[in-house]
């Protein structure tokens, strides 16, 4: 015994979600002054950047990086930060006072400013990351 199979011929076969679907940037925000959300990816490339950045000429005692952390810059203004997606530093200890996690990072008070700096662009937001937008 057989079952029956039934088919319905499509003229024009439907587009595939990727096609079809809005994404998170063409649906309106539920906070309205926040223009862009965290993605995906926005969560997994910090995550990777911190398990893949290894200077093979430091130790890794001496290789610090972070995720959303405020980074001050100024000495000058104090109060001035940027909080990039991830940076990492070579030549300071992964840990402050050797025990304790870092809260911030202040470039004037560790004598060394950040080996790498990457901040992740999203349509809403990308003017204002690139420094277009006052």
């Amino acid at each position: 015994m057989t079952t029956p199979s039934f088919t319905i011929p499509q003229s024009d076969p439907p587009l595939s979600p990727r096609q079809s679907l809005p994404t998170m940037y063409d649906l309106p925000s539920d906070n309205p002054l926040e223009p862009g959300l965290p993605d995906e990816f926005h969560l997994l490339q910090p995550q990777l950047l911190l398990l893949t950045f290894q200077p093979p000429n430091w130790e890794p005692d001496l290789v610090f990086s972070a995720a959303d952390l405020n980074l001050y810059y100024n000495v000058r203004h104090p109060q001035w930060y940027k909080r990039p997606d991830w940076f990492g530093v070579v030549g300071v200890p992964r840990l402050y006072d050797g025990h304790d996690l870092r809260l911030s990072y202040v470039i004037w008070q560790e004598g060394v400013s950040p080996t790498i700096v990457v901040e992740l662009l999203s349509p809403g937001t990308e003017n204002q990351d690139l420094g277009q937008e006052l």
